[in-house]
């Protein structure tokens, strides 16, 4: 398979909850990040968390040991 297919599928199968250029600022007590306002029409939002609660929602995202992600492909 083409490099470049790879990188294109990984973009969408493997992502993150948060990428690093959301991320503002993070220190030992918080988390600053941005988010786009889909009620607000799009607009780019900003949003502080305590450590605790970032983390909270962040584990939402991980996925259980030996779960399949990708049942099926085909080309």
């Amino acid at each position: 398979m083409p490099k470049s297919v790879v990188e294109y599928l990984g973009r969408y199968t493997h992502k993150i909850a948060i990428s690093n250029h959301r991320l503002q600022e993070v220190n030992s007590k918080k988390v600053t990040f941005s988010f786009k306002g889909y009620k607000a029409e799009g607009i780019k939002k900003q949003m502080i968390l305590s450590l605790e609660e970032f983390t909270k929602k962040f584990v939402w995202h991980i996925l259980p040991q030996n779960f399949v992600k990708i049942r099926h492909y085909a080309f």
